[in-house]
């Protein structure tokens, strides 16, 4: 690995400069340790930051999901499967394509469907590479948005004439603010967003820099081209992601709705009823 081999080359180099000032040196094998087991970890950060942002739990390919109106559905991206799972009404208003956060998979985040039931839009959720049934693994940006894509291009054509809902959640508010951006659906729902992933990491991790992240996930400069209605959800008792990111979409865009939810942090705001009304309201109202 490139860190390593910046690591022996400064504890060589320090070496060297040892046997030649004596106490000084050891000053200087000292200093030199610390720089280069600094650059190891800054170079072992920019190459494998995909196990710092994803979480994924896998799941046995015999797995099965206990829903009689809910089918599983394998999308094919760049020679792997994603595992998707799609709610499907009989007369369905029209459709919310989810995106949801960085941990677990479609076990732990398709927990809601009777919502969907009794708004009467059919719900399509994907996992990302890596994630529960899904091959693969995420190595890029560009590769993650691109297979989001793919899963649209899948969903959207069913849906000619109805109403197409893009929904993402933490992690998956940029993925559906690049999106929406692209596509324009008739409503893009974000739920604790934030503005950009460097300034979570700045607010979590001050000391790294930010020219290391490789995933910029600029939810706020994708959020400024959307055309359609926009409504943020965000707990007020978020640590993780603080309601500040949400006020900053706001600022960009100016059609954007913001519901604050008191008490709530930054997993548990679907528990929140003032939540669930507001989104079937919102449905409705399409």
């Amino acid at each position: 690995m490139a860190g390593e081999e910046r690591l022996h080359t400064a504890v060589a180099v320090a070496w060297r400069a040892n046997r030649r000032g004596g106490w000084p040196g050891a000053a200087s094998v000292v200093i030199a340790l610390a720089i280069g087991i600094g650059v190891a970890v800054l170079a072992w950060i920019y190459t494998f930051q995909e196990s710092l942002i994803f979480h994924p739990e896998r799941l046995p390919a015999e797995h099965r999901f206990a829903f009689s109106d809910v089918s599983e559905v394998s999308i094919d991206v760049g020679g792997e499967t994603l595992s998707a799972l799609h709610l499907k009404l009989p007369a369905p208003r029209g459709v919310v394509f989810f995106l949801h956060g960085n941990n677990g998979n479609l076990a732990t985040w398709f927990t809601n469907s009777d919502f969907y039931r009794a708004a009467n839009y059919d719900l399509f959720m994907l996992d990302y590479r890596g994630y529960g049934k899904s091959s693969g693994r995420i190595d890029s940006e560009a590769q993650l948005r691109a297979d989001v894509l793919a899963a649209w291009q899948v969903v959207e054509r069913q849906y000619v004439g109805k109403r197409r809902v893009i929904y993402g959640r933490s992690l998956g508010t940029a993925l559906a603010a690049g999106l929406a951006a692209q596509v324009q659906p008739d409503l893009t729902i974000l739920v604790s967003p934030y503005c950009s992933l460097a300034q979570v990491m700045q607010a979590h991790y001050p000391l790294l820099p930010t020219v290391l992240l490789r995933y910029r996930l600029e939810t706020c400069a994708d959020a400024a081209h959307l055309r359609s209605p926009l409504l943020l959800v965000h707990g007020e008792d978020d640590t993780v992601i603080p309601v500040w990111h949400s006020e900053q979409l706001l600022a960009v865009a100016p059609q954007a709705r913001l519901l604050r939810l008191p008490g709530a942090a930054h997993a548990d705001v679907h528990r929140f009823s003032a939540y669930t009304s507001e989104l079937l309201r919102t449905l409705d109202a399409l």
